[in-house]
Formats: structure tokens, sequence, C-alpha cells
């Protein structure tokens, strides 16, 4: 068995892919419609065979994230350069910088629909 994707249904596709494309820097890998007309959009970052799928269908109603309820969570080399990469997209730090016992800094932020994602920069060996 292999991990292949999460499903995050979304309120606003162009605004999505903005964050996840244009900010966190994913690449689009396969846009379609489902055969109940649902938008999708399946997303991965070069180095990573798991995909995120965007998933926008307007009429199961509106998007409510709870708080705490999911997050990604993705590991970076430089957690500064990351910081300064959400803020000059526009996505808040929500949580953070914060660092754990064991030197790992963290920071959150969230998507449009309040997706929690958690970057991480682990310590250097």
């Amino acid at each position: 068995m292999r991990y292949a994707h999460t499903r995050f249904r979304v309120s606003n596709m162009d605004a999505s892919l903005k964050f996840y494309r244009d900010v966190l820097g994913m690449n689009v890998v396969e846009e379609s419609t489902s055969p109940r007309g649902s938008k999708l959009v399946f997303l991965q970052f070069p180095e990573n065979d798991a995909e995120l799928e965007l998933c926008s269908f307007p009429d199961s109603g509106d998007v409510s994230v709870p708080e705490d309820l999911v997050h990604l969570a993705f590991e970076v080399d430089d957690l500064d350069v990351w910081m300064k990469r959400l803020k000059e997209g526009g996505a808040p730090i929500t949580e953070g910088p914060t660092e754990s016992r064991s030197g790992s800094r963290f920071i959150f932020t969230e998507d449009p629909d309040r997706y929690e994602i958690e970057i991480i920069q682990r310590p250097k060996p």
C-alpha cells in the first residue's frame, strides 16, 4: 500500500490555487471535472509523490473548517525564507515561530478556507 493523496474541499478554487501553487510552490499535476460536476485539481511538490487534491463543489454547501481539525505539515531547509515568502504572498502566520525541545522550529499558516499548514525546519545535524 502507498499513500496517494489527501482531498480538501475548497470554496474558491482560484484563491486556493494562488495559495498552494503561487505561495507554497506546489505544481498542478492534473485538472479534471468529476461525473457529479466537482472541479478537481491535484498538486504536488517536485520531490514528493503524495498529492493534494483540491475539490470545488459549491452544491455541497459552505466550506467550514473547524480549528485544529486537520493540518498538513511540510519540512523546509530555512524557516526564515518561508516566513518571508508567506508574508510576500499575503498568507498569515497564525502561530510561531516556535522552537521545540528537539531544536525544530515551526510556524503555522492557513489557506483561504482556514486549513492549517505547518512549516517545520529541523535542526542541522
